[in-house]
């Protein structure tokens, strides 16, 4: 399992060479807010929300100060906006009240501040830090599944077994790959079989459509 979990691996890093965060950010300030944002909706919305957010709060100093209605108002679309808009006020308080005002670069410090998990935790520091971790969101986990590489459906232990499979080097863009994949091309519903790069490789291979041409327009591999 191990051999063919890192060939899918390789398989992944020639198909998506660019794979890579999909939520546009600057520092580490702006990846932590758009991650917590990112929750029940799309990169898409959250990278249209947050140019305003942004420039009306650009630290956490001025987003711990904010109206709590006014920033509501600036990420309703993403949905979930009051509890969103509670932990983004919590989370910078507490960065301005004990990190001095720093996103802090170790996941013991991340997961205490209201709103971040390990998933989030683990995002920021792979792609503000760079310190390998495992992004589990809802695609890692039904590919991992699909692959059989677990059956697990706890992100957490999910994670822990992944980590093992592979080395720590590896860890924050094998999250990106499979992310990438499970967005363009093996969806929840219809995952794209016969236009799936690698078919050969998957153990669940006849789930979605097989048809080439059927899975070619289903695919969004080209994105």
């Amino acid at each position: 399992m191990v051999r063919r979990a890192r060939r899918i691996n390789r398989e992944l890093a020639e198909v998506y060479p660019y794979a890579h965060p999909e939520l546009d950010f600057e520092n580490s300030f702006q990846l932590l807010v758009a991650t917590v944002l990112s929750a029940q909706t799309t990169d898409l919305r959250v990278n249209q929300t947050t140019p305003a957010l942004f420039a009306a709060y650009p630290t956490p100093e001025d987003m711990a100060a904010a109206d709590p209605e006014a920033l509501e108002q600036l990420i309703r679309p993403t949905g979930f906006f009051r509890a969103k808009a509670k932990s983004l006020l919590g989370l910078s308080a507490a960065l301005r009240d004990n990190f001095g005002g720093e996103v802090p670069g170790r996941l013991k410090d991340l997961v205490t501040l209201p709103g971040v998990g390990r998933k989030t935790a683990n995002v920021v520091l792979g792609n503000a830090f760079g310190v390998p971790g495992i992004t589990v969101d809802t695609h890692f986990g039904r590919l991992v599944r699909r692959w059989k590489w677990t059956d697990e459906t706890d992100p957490e232990k999910i994670e822990a077994v992944v980590c093992d499979l592979f080395p720590k080097s590896e860890w924050t863009m094998l999250s990106h790959r499979v992310i990438f994949h499970g967005r363009r091309v093996c969806h929840s519903r219809r995952p794209a079989c016969g236009a799936c790069p690698i078919a050969p490789l998957c153990p669940s291979y006849g789930e979605g459509e097989t048809d080439p041409e059927k899975a070619k327009k289903l695919s969004l591999i080209h994105i």
